[in-house]
């Protein structure tokens, strides 16, 4: 059984944050408190997203970001399970960061070498 999200996500379609980063953020927000844990089963899209009163496509976004994150699963007909975080939630959050920038990267086929250098020099300037 799914756990049910709609009482505990909020979507503001006129606050400037795109409505799947609102879903993204929530949701992870919600895995790094422990409020939700390993194994738990998110609603299949299309439930969230008629629960949210938004499109399915701005859902499965949302999914497939926290994916990128490292905090969920999708398992195919099976739905969207949590993965969960190893412990220290800043960590947590870093990674799931860092799962970002490597994607971004691969979609611009930038190598490994120069996304090393672009972190190092970030870390450095400050």
């Amino acid at each position: 059984m799914a756990v049910d999200l709609t009482a505990q996500l909020t979507v503001d379609v006129g606050n400037g944050t795109p409505p799947y980063e609102q879903v993204r953020a929530q949701v992870a927000d919600l895995v790094h408190a422990g409020a939700l844990v390993e194994g738990d089963k998110l609603p299949p899209v299309r439930v969230l997203a008629a629960g949210l009163g938004i499109a399915a496509g701005t859902v499965a976004r949302a999914y497939a970001e926290l994916e990128t994150d490292g905090l969920v699963e999708g398992r195919g007909r099976a739905g969207t399970v949590v993965t969960g975080v190893d412990g220290d939630p800043a960590r947590a959050r870093l990674r799931a960061a860092a799962n970002r920038l490597v994607t971004a990267a691969r979609a611009d086929d930038l190598d490994d070498a120069t996304v090393l250098a672009v972190v190092h020099d970030a870390l450095t300037a400050r």
